[in-house]
Parts: C-alpha cells; sequence; structure tokens
C-alpha cells in the first residue's frame, strides 16, 4: 500500500477537525433548536461507536429513510466513519420503491427519522434488514440516540480506504429499476467546494432540499469551512423567505423551479435578503428569461453549477457572468471546471466540432465508480474513461457549454427533433407565462406528440390556442405543442426537478379517458 494510501483521511474526519478546531461556535440550526460543533462532533464519534457496537463495519450498507435532522448528518458521518456505505433514500419514492432500493444495496441497517417510523414498517416489511435503528423513540426498531448516549465521545478513527464505496446515491426510481451511484472516499473527498465558493464572512447555508441530493453535499463543505447548516424539512417560499432574513443567510442552493418560485412569492419583495452573496442553483434546465427575473431580485449572487452524481462538477457560470443585458450567456451552463475534460461526440464516439450538438462527454477525478450491481449499464455509459454523460449539448468559440437536452427527453417529431429546453426557454419568454416544462407522448400509432404543461402569470388570459400560434410563429410548426395544459404549478421530484414522468402519466390518463 502507497504512503498516501496510508495517510488517507476521509471527509468525515477532515470535518470532524474542523468541528474540533472550535468547539463551542453553532454549527447546526434546525427549528430554533441551536447545536454547536463540539456537539456535533461528540455526537458523531457516540453515534459511531454504537454502530460498531452493533457489529456495523467495513463493506455494510447503511440505508438513511431520514428528513433533514441534524442528526440525519450525524448518522450519514458516523456510518462512514466505521467503513460503511450509505444509501439515502428520497422519502418522497413509494414503500414499494423504497423496499426495492433497501434490498438491493444489501442493507445491513435501515436508520429512521421518528417522522417516518410507519414508512420504515410498511418498507422493512418488503424488504426484511437486520437491525433498524430510529433517531429517536418509535414502536418498531431500537433508539439510536439512546445507545450512543452509553458510549464515549472520544475521537474514533476512521478505517475506509479511498476506493471504498462511500455514497450510493439512487437517479430515477419513480418507474422501473433505480440506478445506484457509486461515490468512494476518494471522490467525496474531491467534491469539497464545487458546489460553490466561500467568501469572506462567516458561511451561513441554508438547507431547504432533501439531504439525500446535492444538499448534503453543501452541508459538508460549509461544516468543514467553519459555517452554519440551517435546516429547513422541506422547501416552502414563505418560510425559506423568512428563514433568509432572520437567519442571516449567505449562501443558498435550489433547483430552478424552486428559485422561480422563491422569487415569484408575494413576500419576496418585503424581505431582506442582503445577506446573500452566492445563490448557487443547477440540478435541471434554468430559462434564462427567469434568470434575469431572479437577478434583478437578489443581485449579482447567482452562479450556476451543472454537474451529474455520475460525472461529479462539470462547469459553471460564476455570478459576474449575469448580465441581464447577455440572456444569451445565461442559456450556457458555462466554462468547463480546471481538471475536467469535456468532448462533444455522435453516436458513434466520434468527437464533433465546435457548435455541433452531440452527446456531452466527461473525463475528470470525479466520475463515479459505477453503477450499483448493473455492470452491463455501467460499460454503457463508462468508456476507455469517458461517461457518457446522456445530455446533447454543444461548445462555443469561447469555451461556454451549453445543453440543450437530455437524449432520452428530445421529442422526435415529423422533419426532425424538438429539444424541450429550447421549446420550454421560448415558452417561457412568453410575458403571461411564469413556467412550463415540454415532453413528449407517443399516441396509438407510436408517434411522439409535444406536449407542454404551462403555468400563467397570475391574471393572464393566454389560452392554448393563442400559445400554439404564438410558438408557431416565433418557432414554427415543428415546435408547435400539439397539447397544451395550463397547471397552477409543476410536479416536482424529491429533488425539486420538474417530474415530467408524472406530466407524461397525467396527459397518457386523459387521453385513455376521452377515448
Amino acid at each position: 500500500m502507497s504512503d498516501a494510501a496510508d495517510d488517507f483521511r476521509t471527509y468525515v474526519e477532515e470535518t470532524l477537525d474542523a468541528l474540533e478546531a472550535d468547539p463551542g461556535r453553532e454549527a447546526l440550526v434546525h427549528e430554533g433548536r441551536r447545536v454547536t460543533a463540539g456537539e456535533f462532533r461528540d455526537l458523531v464519534h457516540r453515534m459511531a461507536r454504537a454502530l460498531r457496537a452493533r457489529g456495523l463495519g467495513r463493506g455494510d450498507t447503511v440505508t438513511l429513510l431520514c428528513g433533514n435532522l441534524p442528526e440525519t448528518i450525524a448518522a450519514r458521518y458516523a456510518a462512514n466513519l466505521v467503513g460503511c456505505r450509505v444509501n439515502h433514500l428520497y422519502n418522497k419514492l413509494s414503500a414499494d420503491v423504497q423496499a426495492a432500493i433497501v434490498r438491493d444495496v444489501e442493507t445491513r441497517a435501515l436508520i429512521v427519522d421518528p417522522r417516518y417510523a410507519e414508512r420504515a414498517a410498511e418498507v422493512t416489511q418488503q424488504a426484511p434488514v437486520a437491525d433498524v435503528l430510529v433517531l429517536g423513540t418509535a414502536k418498531n426498531g431500537t433508539d439510536l440516540l439512546e445507545l450512543a448516549s452509553q458510549q464515549s465521545a472520544e475521537p474514533l478513527a476512521g478505517i475506509a480506504e479511498q476506493d471504498d464505496i462511500c455514497i450510493i446515491r439512487h437517479t430515477g426510481g419513480t418507474t422501473g429499476h433505480p440506478k445506484g451511484i457509486c461515490t468512494t472516499f476518494a471522490h467525496m473527498n474531491g467534491w469539497r467546494g464545487r458546489l460553490g465558493e466561500d467568501r469572506e464572512g462567516q458561511h451561513r447555508q441554508l438547507v431547504c432540499t432533501t439531504l439525500a441530493h446535492a444538499a448534503g453535499y453543501l452541508a459538508d463543505t460549509t461544516l468543514q469551512s467553519g459555517g452554519v447548516v440551517v435546516l429547513l424539512e422541506d422547501f416552502d417560499a414563505a418560510s425559506a423567505l423568512a428563514t433568509i432574513e432572520r437567519e442571516r443567510i449567505t449562501h443558498l442552493f435550489l433547483l430552478p423551479p424552486l428559485l422561480y418560485q422563491l422569487m415569484d412569492h408575494p413576500d419576496a419583495a418585503a424581505t431582506d435578503t442582503s445577506s446573500l452573496v452566492s445563490v448557487v442553483y443547477g440540478g435541471c434546465q434554468a430559462s434564462p428569461t427567469r434568470i434575469v427575473d431572479a437577478v434583478r431580485r437578489f443581485g449579482p449572487v447567482l452562479m450556476q453549477f451543472y454537474g451529474q452524481n455520475e460525472a461529479g462538477g462539470i462547469s459553471v457560470l460564476p455570478a459576474d457572468e449575469h448580465d441581464p443585458d447577455r440572456p444569451e450567456r445565461l442559456r450556457t451552463a458555462g466554462r468547463v471546471l480546471e481538471g475536467v475534460e469535456v468532448a462533444i461526440r455522435d453516436p458513434s464516439g466520434r468527437d464533433l466540432p465546435t457548435g455541433e450538438h452531440g452527446e456531452i462527454c466527461v473525463r475528470s477525478s470525479q466520475i463515479m465508480a459505477g453503477y450499483w450491481k448493473q455492470p452491463e449499464l455501467t460499460a454503457e455509459v463508462l468508456r476507455d474513461g469517458w461517461l457518457h454523460t446522456g445530455d446533447v449539448g454543444y461548445l462555443d468559440d469561447e469555451g461556454y457549454l451549453t445543453i440543450v437536452d437530455r437524449i432520452k427527453d428530445m421529442i422526435v417529431v415529423v422533419g426532425g427533433h424538438v429539444y424541450t429546453t429550447e421549446l420550454e426557454d421560448l415558452i417561457n419568454a412568453h410575458p403571461q407565462v411564469r413556467q412550463s416544462a415540454v415532453f413528449g407522448v407517443r399516441d396509438a400509432d407510436h408517434m411522439e406528440r409535444v406536449h407542454a404543461a404551462v403555468v400563467r402569470v397570475p391574471g393572464a388570459d393566454l389560452d392554448a390556442d393563442g400559445l400554439r400560434a404564438w410558438v408557431r410563429a416565433e418557432r414554427g410548426a415543428m415546435y408547435e405543442p400539439e397539447r397544451v395544459t395550463f397547471v397552477d404549478a409543476l410536479p416536482l421530484t424529491d429533488a425539486g426537478k420538474p417530474d415530467k414522468k408524472e406530466l407524461r402519466r397525467r396527459d397518457e390518463a386523459a387521453a385513455r379517458t376521452v377515448s
């Protein structure tokens, strides 16, 4: 084993070191409860010892069914510290899908937020596990916090090696077999700082999306930098605005649909958001029109981050390039990050010249180890060290990367392809439209039809015929949606992305009802 491997320290150990440096400082805030760095560090060590006493160790899988609690982060750290790999379930998945994931990742222990105790019983009835540990008291399961209180808070050295699997993070899962993305401990160390940058002054990060997604990385980065993590259970625009003002939040991450909700909320104009220095957005395509609105609402603090759990960070459009007078720049995902290589390739694997559309392929030290127990799929997306992202895009002469669509979302119509994000950008530019989602639906003849779900500006009188005529005039008949459905709000996934699977299901159900 090399000296580098011998000296390897996990992201958990480095975070615990940062907490130890100033144990009296505030580290986490949750519903009025304020946890110091020392208290949190002690909890991690106590919990790690309790897990070890239950027989958990290197190579075991611990699955979390937990909300946004300080104890949720502590449980992940504790499990990783004793060498376990961690899988954090999305809470809004069905019990059947959660059970399939629990079974698939060979869960040794399920750690449960007491608020999800009933769901945990449903899941374990379908997928029994050896140990159910609860972050508090519940009818079924052992109180992990009580077990931890009986353990020493003395530091416990981590035993994981850099190539061990640290996190299994699932993507998809609403239909079919979810993909488990395997991230190693070395990858986790490399994620540091990718989702944002520190500036002078204390870093106060608002986490208002699930810790099972990007918010988990942000919590790690914040705690390592000596900052404070302020936790909300879920996204609610009114609560988020009130928390930004009350807690003097400096850093915030939101998926674009949630960012739109934040700035459109009636409280936004009267809320003091002057503490914000960095609002990072990403995770799905953003509308340049709406991002201009956000810059005007919150100031020059927005930063776009493009990445994937499979690929790590790919590109960034920094705050100083969010110019409302240059909306065409906002259509891009910025320039490729240092240490990352990007190639645009056709289906045969040939590199395409500047400006041509093709699949975005990425090579960097952050590429995933593979998909859990899916070697064929891993081989399909990982070829010769390059990760095939499944995103369609192009590079321009200045090195800016633009994402056009997901390959699977691209709609094949008579006469060519409709790129859903391009059509969404166009619809969102209509003065009476607040937000839209475009998706394809197959008809009885297996032809794809362009459908659009649209959220109108309050008081708008825009109708489907008017919107279709406007699209036809602006972009041509090929892009004209065959069906336009007006909705009060777009359904979102647990991560906060527009749920096009649900929209497609609704339209297909409506078509069956009519027929």
